[in-house]
């Protein structure tokens, strides 16, 4: 029996679907097709659509051991929670799993010789409309164990020594240890930086408040910086700003105010630090007014240092903008991201997001692939 499972993203539906229809043809024996993953979770009856045959909904550590006992044994897959797949071409979901506990399973596979950044917390209590994270994962932030993370850190220094590398994955790499992943623990932050500092040692790399983990702009304070500055390597942080437009920021569901955009970046310079900052461009109720004011704060921000990461709004299921509409970058930004881009002062792969914004659209309206 062959099972051939597939974890991806919205954004990979496409090149996913053309894998799988050169699957079918090159294997002849009946196979198990298995999709998890952020897109299968938000959008799993299209997922079966494609043709798959079953789909793991929501965290899949504990339900992809359950579910490959009951293949095995041919029992019924209704009885493992936290799956969808169709019997008789009828849609059948087992419901929701409950979630786990991330200290249960290691942050990436054991028997891999390359290893990527450690996953510190799951959960975002924020709900911006266009994004998955809470929607697929919950609002209550659930955070690995200091323990529990430090485990995985030795065993990378183990493998890499002086050349250990580590960054972290989070919704936002500043609430770390909070109750409520809003009010900042600073207590637990710290004790997580120097603790791996401590394993790495001088010469080994740590990577706090920059890719793969954004942080949000009310959360860049002296405190939290004085911790980048003293325990880690990297000389930028990336802060979410998402549009210089209070109107649109609210009809986000973001939770921050355009102040706090302008605080982070002065803070953080002030620092000696250099700071990215995240906009999306086309998002769902933005006016010719929006896009203006988010110029205005663009310019502004590249004035005082900031370098600008650009991004096409593109809709994601099971979110609140899943159904809205795909609207063509504004002219006036194209021509003021490329002119800061020719500047160096600007960066961020929005065009090729513009053109699959309108695919994916297409996609959630219609639920067909070619």
């Amino acid at each position: 029996r062959i099972i051939v499972a597939f974890s991806f993203f919205t954004s990979q539906l496409f090149e996913t679907h053309a894998l799988l229809k050169i699957l079918k043809l090159k294997v002849q024996k009946k196979c198990i097709l298995i999709a998890g993953g952020s897109h299968p979770t938000g959008d799993p009856n299209g997922t079966l659509k494609m043709g798959f045959d079953i789909v793991v909904v929501g965290e899949g550590e504990e339900t992809i051991i359950e579910l490959m006992q009951k293949i095995n044994a041919n029992k019924n897959l209704t009885e493992v929670k936290g799956i969808a797949f169709k019997s008789d071409n009828q849609y059948i979901y087992t419901g929701k799993r409950t979630e786990i506990n991330l200290d249960k399973y290691p942050p990436f596979p054991i028997k891999n010789t390359r290893y990527g950044a450690i996953e510190i917390t799951r959960g975002c209590p924020y709900v911006c409309y266009f994004c998955q994270t809470p929607y697929i994962l919950g609002t209550t932030p659930r955070h690995r164990s200091i323990e529990n993370i430090c485990v995985s850190v030795k065993e990378l220094y183990d493998h890499y020594g002086d050349l250990t590398d580590i960054r972290f994955i989070s919704p936002n790499a500043f609430s770390y240890g909070s109750m409520d992943g809003k009010v900042i623990n600073l207590d637990k932050l710290e004790e997580l930086v120097r603790t791996v500092r401590d394993i790495i040692r001088k010469k080994g790399r740590l990577f706090f408040g920059t890719f793969p983990s954004e942080v949000r702009p009310e959360h860049v304070t002296q405190e939290t910086l004085d911790l980048v500055l003293k325990f880690a390597n990297n000389d930028n942080i990336t802060i979410g700003a998402q549009s210089g437009s209070q109107k649109v920021l609210d009809l986000c569901h973001r939770g921050h105010s355009i102040e706090d955009i302008y605080n982070a970046v002065e803070l953080t310079i002030k620092n000696n630090l250099e700071i990215n900052v995240d906009f999306i461009f086309g998002l769902p109720g933005e006016n010719p007014e929006d896009v203006n004011l988010t110029i205005k704060m663009m310019k502004e921000l590249t004035a005082q240092g900031a370098r600008i990461h650009a991004h096409a709004f593109i809709p994601l299921p099971q979110t609140p903008f899943s159904k809205k509409p795909v609207t063509k970058i504004s002219e006036i930004y194209k021509k003021e991201i490329q002119n800061l881009i020719s500047q160096g002062l600007a960066f961020g792969s929005w065009d090729n997001q513009e053109i699959l914004a309108s695919k994916i659209a297409d996609y959630l309206k219609n639920k067909e692939l070619t």
